[in-house]
């Protein structure tokens, strides 16, 4: 029976001292933009994205997807989100790029790609009402 507890809390002790999931901590984000503004331009055919500063964690990537829709991801990676390292487009633009870690991300649905990444990008809500492309949580 002893056996039984100690080995127990071995198992125990092992999971209380691993490394839980980091997330993207959560900010208020409202961005709104026309899309004839000419530093949105990618955004006009699919597959296209932009890097927008000052919005979520690191900064926003904004993405039209290939059905049409758009989406929109914090630029902090999820490997080690405490650096808040911004992920960069790559060429073509249908991943992004972790620069501290090398782990890439699909634009498509912000999966990961490439390790280290494990862990989806955040996800903001990105719509289209008349010519304005909103973001927003």
């Amino acid at each position: 029976m002893i056996r039984k507890l100690a080995g127990f809390g071995l198992v125990l002790l092992l999971f209380a001292c691993g490394k839980g999931d980091q997330a993207i901590p959560n900010v208020a984000v409202n961005y709104t933009a026309p899309l004839t503004d000419p530093r949105l331009i990618k955004l006009s055919s699919p597959g296209g994205a932009v890097l927008v500063n000052g919005y979520g964690v690191a900064g926003l990537i904004i993405y039209r997807k290939s059905d049409g829709s758009y989406t929109a991801y914090d630029r902090c990676s999820t490997v080690d989100p405490e650096r808040k390292c911004a992920l960069v487009l790559d060429d073509p633009s249908f991943t992004a790029t972790d620069k501290c870690t090398g782990a890439k991300f699909l634009l498509e649905d912000g999966s990961p790609a490439k390790a280290p990444a494990k862990i989806s990008l955040k996800r903001y809500n990105a719509f289209v009402a008349g010519n304005n492309i909103h973001v927003t949580n």
